[in-house]
């Protein structure tokens, strides 16, 4: 139900849900204005928020001013020694059933964690546990099979969002003895992933995906485009996520423990 209800809220909020319903009760009240009712000052004001609001978070540059706040740990160096028992991937994105592979496979998002966890595996040579719903772990293993010749040793089928993550990955290794991961999952996930983790239980490397890193600017960094606007909602995600894990925690609505 509480997972219901986050997604139901993501939705109305986020970006493009949030903006839109903002100017949207803009040109509503406008509407009401042309029939003597409500402020036309307080109408514009709704409706231009909401139009400037989508397009500044749908352009880059602003954008990766989001991301780079919700980024806490560097890469991973591995040419320094590594102290996790085990490498824990997060599901995250898309699976999709793929006719050219004859199966399941990654969207770009997870296959990007996959693709990142498989070369942390080769270079460390620990096992790897993958942690999701049904459809991300189906893909995750198959393409971990598939295209890197690794078998993940522990599955988690049935998690619903990083809580779950945490809770159930724990689980599984506690049986093993296993205290200390490398997490694997996005950098702008990571922060959080790392707190849930933590209040699990477990010791954590972080080993985040798609690092920010500076470059030189182009006129298109200004404009907008879906891209920018699906960074800027995946940033707000996270951003919104920080604020209500302690929340939930101190009311005991989700919370791992003592």
């Amino acid at each position: 139900m509480l997972v219901a209800l986050k997604t139901l809220l993501g939705t109305l909020l986020l970006p493009p849900g949030g903006p839109l319903l903002l100017a949207g009760a803009g040109l509503w009240l406008l509407a009401r204005r042309k029939k003597g009712a409500g402020s036309t000052r307080a109408a514009w004001t709704l409706a231009a928020t909401g139009f400037a609001a989508l397009w500044l978070l749908s352009t880059p540059v602003i954008a990766d001013v989001l991301t780079r706040l919700t980024e806490h740990y560097p890469a991973l160096d591995l040419d320094r020694p590594v102290r996790g028992q085990a490498i824990v991937i997060l599901g995250g994105g898309t699976a999709r059933t793929a006719p050219e592979y004859g199966g399941q496979a990654a969207g770009l998002q997870l296959l990007e964690r996959v693709s990142y966890g498989a070369y942390v595996a080769r270079r460390t040579g620990l096992p790897v546990l993958v942690s999701g719903t049904p459809d991300e772990t189906d893909a995750m293993r198959a393409t971990l099979s598939r295209d890197f010749g690794i078998t993940a040793r522990w599955v988690d089928a049935d998690s619903r969002d990083t809580f779950d993550n945490a809770r159930l990955s724990a689980r599984l290794l506690e049986a093993d003895r296993i205290g200390r991961v490398v997490l694997v999952t996005s950098s702008n996930h990571e922060w959080r992933a790392v707190q849930e983790f933590l209040s699990a239980g477990l010791e954590v490397e972080p080993a985040p995906v798609h690092v920010w890193t500076p470059d030189r600017r182009e006129l298109s960094d200004y404009l907008p485009d879906a891209a920018g606007m699906w960074q800027s909602r995946q940033a707000l995600h996270e951003l919104v996520g920080d604020v209500a894990r302690p929340v939930l925690s101190a009311t005991h609505l989700r919370r791992h423990g003592a």
